[in-house]
């Protein structure tokens, strides 16, 4: 077998589509086994359709059609049990761990002081505590390898450039960039590295959908896609409206093999120069 991941494997939250599923099939394609964790009943307060069981299972027939092994399973990251349970059995299937990507996250746009608690207090149980707990469930078993490894925690551009009506999304985000390094001193000793990624817009359905067009767009009552990208291109200074989630994947790839391998504890930002 041949890849830059050969004989790896690699746990990701949040696989069942967009960015997660673009990670699982992209790894598979360098060689690795992939541990994917999602969720099949809606979220609450996410305005946009989550995802579903037929989703994990498409995840899955990808990476099988890629001769690579997937062990799939349900598991919410505000669930340290249920994380704890599925790396555990899934370990013990496939053999080892060495890599992981937390990346399962919600967007539920809302003025800061017009959202309820249950807004706020949902977004940062997932996209902020989800990311410990994940951590918390996957990472010992890189320590037990004795083997070195890698975590790569997904953050956003929104964590470095504050937008109006996120503002629980971006503390969210910007406490992952704290976690990560903090992690990435603790575990250095073992040869562990942990870094963030920030990408800007992503064509994913986490975006692509009204709540997000109208955050984009307030000034039209029902913004469409193409009003949504003529807002989402004042962002970027590349030219595009939003990048494809391979173009995330591309990015990971080289903080989880050997390309990236004196890397740790960085921002790795992928914003089509959003920041600037």
């Amino acid at each position: 077998m041949t890849g830059r991941l050969a004989g790896k494997v690699a746990f990701i939250t949040g696989a069942a589509r967009g960015q997660g599923r673009s990670h699982a099939i992209r790894l598979a394609q360098e060689g690795a086994d992939i541990i994917a964790v999602d969720v099949s009943q809606q979220i609450e307060t996410v305005p946009y359709p989550t995802a579903r069981a037929e989703d994990l299972a498409e995840t899955v027939r990808q990476v099988e059609a890629l001769d690579r092994r997937i062990v799939a399973r349900e598991a919410d990251v505000r669930d340290l049990a249920a994380l704890t349970a599925v790396v555990d059995d899934a370990v013990a299937e496939l053999g080892r761990l060495d890599i992981v990507l937390a990346n399962a996250g919600i967007s539920t746009p809302a003025s800061s002081l017009d959202m309820d608690e249950e807004t706020w207090q949902t977004m940062i149980d997932i996209n902020l505590t989800g990311v410990w707990k994940t951590i918390k469930a996957a990472v010992p078993h890189i320590q037990a390898g004795g083997r070195g490894g890698s975590v790569v925690i997904t953050s956003s551009l929104a964590a470095i450039y504050a937008n109006p009506g996120t503002a629980h999304y971006s503390a969210a985000k910007a406490g992952l960039v704290m976690l990560a390094k903090v992690l990435a001193k603790e575990l250095a000793p073992e040869s562990i590295r942990v870094n963030t990624v920030h990408p800007t817009t992503v064509a994913t359905d986490m975006i692509l959908n009204e709540p997000t067009y109208r955050l984009f767009r307030p000034d039209l009552e029902h913004p469409t896609r193409e009003d949504f990208e003529v807002a989402a291109r004042t962002l970027n200074r590349l030219p595009i409206a939003a990048m494809e989630p391979v173009d995330i994947s591309n990015a990971i790839l080289y903080l989880v093999s050997d390309d990236g391998r004196y890397v740790t504890g960085t921002t790795h930002v992928v914003d089509a120069g959003g920041q600037l």
